[in-house]
């Protein structure tokens, strides 16, 4: 076996890397490269299991698959490379994605409706309306205008002395409404201020390590 295809597989599922027995949904492929591309880029092992056996797939079949999912069920399309491993007889196809510079990517469900998905360990989470908007401003090419209010000064006050804060709490706290709350959060995401802090139900947000409040407030 290629000892480079083997540590691939003993390292398990994990942010940029995902195991797929075999694909007989494109929709479902689509899924996991919209994650990937969103994301941090990352890799599909196709043809084995989630213990890690190699069960192996016919290769012109399953590249067609991904390519369908790639061009077909992601907006975007998504560009992605592809290698062969022959193991005891056995095909493994790896498909790598690199992180996108077009993001937000979003993938078709059976009902014909996108959604953008991210990529959280070893799952695909579904991204909500901050990070979709956090996306299209860092690739836009307008710029990004803060009026340094009384509610940016709150939120980072707040977050000086507690570890995070959801949008809501924000809104509570700033007494401003949650549209507003969100725009505010937004933009510090875009500016790299704040990072996220995936948990299992929601997203709340941090300061980032890099922001520094003095220089910030000296502007």
């Amino acid at each position: 076996m290629s000892k480079y295809l083997l540590n691939l597989i003993q390292q398990g599922e994990h942010q940029t890397q995902d195991f797929k027995y075999c694909i007989s949904d494109s929709k479902k492929i689509a899924r996991s490269l919209v994650a990937f591309a969103n994301t941090d880029g990352g890799r599909l092992l196709v043809g084995v299991k989630d213990n890690g056996r190699i069960a192996g797939v016919r290769s012109e079949e399953e590249y067609y698959m991904v390519e369908s999912a790639a061009k077909i069920y992601s907006s975007p399309p998504i560009a992605f490379t592809t290698r062969q491993y022959l193991v005891e007889g056995k095909t493994v196809l790896e498909v790598i994605i690199e992180p996108s510079s077009e993001k937000p990517h979003f993938a078709r469900d059976d009902e014909g409706k996108w959604w953008a998905w991210f990529r959280k360990d070893d799952e695909n989470r579904l991204a909500n309306k901050v990070m979709l908007e956090v996306w299209k401003k860092q690739k836009s090419t307008d710029g990004i205008l803060i009026n340094y209010s009384e509610g940016e000064k709150i939120l980072l006050d707040y977050l000086e002395n507690n570890e995070k804060i959801s949008v809501s709490k924000f809104a509570r706290i700033a007494h401003i409404t949650y549209k507003q709350a969100e725009q505010i959060i937004i933009n510090f995401r875009a500016l790299d201020i704040l990072q996220d802090c995936v948990g299992d139900t929601r997203i709340d947000y941090s300061i980032n390590d890099t922001f520094d409040r003095k220089k910030w407030d000296n502007r």
